[in-house]
């Protein structure tokens, strides 16, 4: 398979991973609390990645400069943004997270444009992403309710914000092995969910259902755990622009997982929502011709 191909089946396989995290946290969400929900997911991706990188015979780094930067990685990639959409789920419905969550390319392809070379925005960038957000919002639509709370929405918003920056960190900072990486950054997001977690209790915990555990265990081993991994190595092989694209697709995925797993109709609003969001990310990749000069 070629460098193209390779990214684009990584970056599907993220659009998977991340997909089904929306869908198994209203599972989760019904037993657990947000920081509840964070923590243990946080926790079992840092452990299968250790073990992994244990494994693998790669080594945690041992300066604290470098842990400086997981750090960093830990709290704007996923304690802060799960915390944040956890909670903010409670009283957000899921088309409301994902329109919101739309934003995030919008932000990373602005950041990017500052920060990082080569990643200079230009006119197919800009119009396939308002293209692709249209998509999103033409989905998503139906779904939204106007009683939510605004704080729970901002915090949503807060939490893509989130997302767009540590993906534009990952790529202005030192670089590190995927696994490594990975495994350090949730080890550190692990180091300071949990201790919150178990400081505000498991008192009013029931016996939790099989559905819920399980969520849990889903959340923790393939969008925290391998979906770290991918993350890492995705990010330095195409950049922060094309890995944001993923935030478009996984309202689709969402709605078709609706239509297998609920049963629910399909519009002809629906396919043209889809197509539209296509159309936008295609766009967003369309090179901008040098201009030749006479």
């Amino acid at each position: 398979m070629s460098t193209k191909q390779i990214n684009w089946l990584m970056f599907y396989s993220l659009v998977f991973m991340w997909g089904t995290s929306f869908l198994v946290t209203s599972v989760a969400v019904d037993q657990f609390t947000p920081i509840q929900i964070s923590s243990m997911r946080i926790t079992l991706g840092a452990i299968i990645l250790l073990v992994a990188a244990r494994i693998r015979g790669r080594q945690l780094p041992r300066d604290l400069r470098s842990w400086s930067y997981l750090a960093l990685f830990g709290i704007m990639g996923n304690a802060l943004p799960f915390f944040l959409i956890s909670w903010g789920q409670q009283s957000v419905s899921s088309g409301t997270t994902g329109v919101l969550m739309a934003f995030m390319p919008l932000i990373t392809m602005i950041l990017a444009h500052y920060f990082i070379a080569n990643e200079t925005l230009n006119r197919y960038k800009i119009m396939g992403c308002c293209l692709s957000f249209c998509g999103v919002a033409l989905l998503l639509g139906p779904q939204i309710e106007g009683s939510h709370s605004m704080i729970a929405q901002l915090a949503i918003f807060c939490a893509a914000a989130s997302y767009a920056a540590n993906t534009i960190l990952i790529r202005k900072l030192p670089k590190f092995d995927p696994l490594v990486g990975g495994a350090g950054m949730l080890l550190v997001a692990s180091a300071l969910s949990v201790p919150i977690a178990l400081y505000q209790g498991f008192d009013n915990l029931t016996a939790p259902s099989s559905g819920a555990i399980y969520a849990i265990i889903w959340l923790g081993v393939v969008p925290t755990g391998i979906a770290s991994i991918l993350y890492f190595s995705l990010v330095e092989r195409a950049g922060p622009s094309f890995i944001s694209n993923v935030n478009y697709l996984i309202p689709v995925l969402a709605f078709f997982s609706g239509i297998v797993l609920l049963d629910e109709d399909v519009t002809w609003l629906s396919l043209l929502s889809v197509a539209v969001i296509l159309s936008g990310i295609a766009l967003t990749r369309k090179p901008v011709r040098a201009k030749v000069s006479l």
